[in-house]
């Protein structure tokens, strides 16, 4: 079940109206360490975080997640808050949480500052698109729930999968250049450049981000795109609206060596962009998927 929330001026009523009405909880003033330890009844928001948590073992403790949480396929069982940005504050406060784990980028601000106002506890987890932004992230996720020593456990297991990883992926894709399209709505290509999960991810299979003006994502000239040249298009495996058009069916795409020999990978959002505990596993099978583009064009 997917919880809503009204916007504009009814929203800013509701927000006043649960605030003057929700109970204070009484852990709001004690330590991290004993609100970790306390903390029985968890909303996870950000997929990697519900993925960390289920690594842990603490999935128990866990009375709901967001949108994006989709993996483990059991955390799908747990009520829905709502999109990562878009937070519902009744979604989260129906389920009665003693503490609130939020990613890096969790909103909107006001939902935020009401439900720590409400004293929930809340925890913010950094996100950085690096091998090392996983092994900080387990490690922030573990001290929020008191279980640091199972957070060492997991980083040296992730570590070193990610260490395989490179040695397997070696130079399959190396010199790729690739161009992630977020989007193609309303005719435009929305593209990532630096500082993006995409641009990270394309890093650590080994390939170069074919586009490199600028961080972000924004949406590319006919001329940017071109000048790009991309060996191959990277997008995420979803349907509805961000889908857009067929990526081929720009003219300028269709000019550059991906277009000409259609090379395009669809891989599974938060699988691909996650940067959690699977990231190992993303990045070889990127890797390999890049590797059989450039065999398969060898072969014709």
């Amino acid at each position: 079940m997917t919880f809503r929330f009204s916007t504009g001026a009814a929203a800013a009523l509701g927000l006043s109206l649960l605030a003057a009405i929700l109970p204070f909880k009484p852990h709001l003033g004690i330590s991290p360490a004993a609100a970790a330890e306390k903390a029985q009844s968890i909303v996870a928001v950000g997929g990697s975080i519900t993925e960390i948590i289920y690594a842990l073992g603490e999935q128990d403790r866990l009375v709901a997640r967001d949108t994006t949480s989709t993996f483990p396929s059991a955390a799908q069982d747990l009520p829905d808050v709502g999109y990562i940005r878009a937070l519902s504050p009744e979604g989260v406060l129906s389920v009665a949480p003693d503490m609130i784990v939020l990613l890096e980028g969790s909103g909107p601000p006001e939902t935020v500052e009401l439900l720590k106002s409400a004293g929930i506890a809340i925890r913010d987890i950094p996100e950085t698109y690096s091998a090392d932004g996983i092994s900080q992230k387990i490690a922030a996720v573990g001290a929020a729930l008191g279980t640091p020593d199972k957070a060492g456990a997991l980083i040296a297991q992730v570590e070193q999968q990610l260490a395989d990883a490179k040695s397997e992926i070696g130079s399959k894709a190396k010199e790729t250049r690739v161009l992630f399209v977020l989007s193609t709505q309303g005719g435009r290509i929305l593209a990532a450049g630096a500082d993006t999960a995409a641009n990270g991810i394309i890093s650590l299979a080994g390939a170069q981000n074919a586009i490199t003006g600028f961080s972000g994502y924004k949406p590319l000239s006919d001329e940017a795109i071109l000048n790009a040249a991309p060996d191959a298009i990277l997008m995420m495996d979803r349907a509805g609206d961000h889908q857009g058009a067929d990526i081929f069916e720009f003219p300028a795409v269709a000019a550059t060596p991906a277009g000409e020999h259609r090379r395009i990978i669809r891989m599974d959002g938060q699988y691909l962009l996650g940067f959690g505990p699977r990231t190992a596993d993303a990045i070889c099978d990127l890797a390999k998927a890049l590797s059989d583009l450039q065999a398969a064009e060898n072969t014709q």
